[in-house]
């Protein structure tokens, strides 16, 4: 398990496996966000597999499966949910947690700078500045 924090709050993970979340419980993390699709992965580590390992060590699970090249305003709203709504800190996972601080940038367009929204992933590897104009689209609705 390969966690980057990208705010007090929000942390984006590579794929995870059902014996990761009880370390993910442990280390604080109050909501599990799946925003990889099942259909990329073999059927262990499809979100059901996940949700329930997720729920019997007391964690909410939300489902938000985002496909690459193909994020939908459905898939920002569902995220800012699933943010919002928590009662701790988030940990969201794709195949490697490029897809989930998309979404979470664009959550959050219009309440952080642009600049952050894209330099705090970058830290990790992501490079999300071909959504600038995205971010800023959504931070003027």
């Amino acid at each position: 398990m390969d966690i980057r924090p990208l705010s007090d709050d929000y942390a984006v993970s590579p794929q995870i496996a059902p014996t990761d979340v009880a370390a993910i419980a442990e280390a604080g993390y109050t909501t599990v966000v799946c925003n990889r699709p099942d259909g990329e992965i073999p059927t262990e580590l499809h979100a059901n597999a996940i949700r329930t390992a997720a729920e019997a060590a007391g964690l909410k699970f939300v489902l938000n499966p985002v496909v690459g090249g193909a994020i939908s305003i459905d898939n920002v709203t569902v995220q800012a949910d699933a943010m919002m709504n928590s009662t701790g800190p988030v940990l969201a996972y794709c195949a490697s947690g490029n897809r989930s601080s998309i979404v979470w940038a664009l959550a959050l367009a219009g309440k952080r700078p642009t600049d952050d929204l894209i330099a705090i992933p970058a830290r990790h590897g992501y490079g999300l500045e071909p959504f600038r104009a995205t971010i800023n689209q959504l931070a003027q609705a």
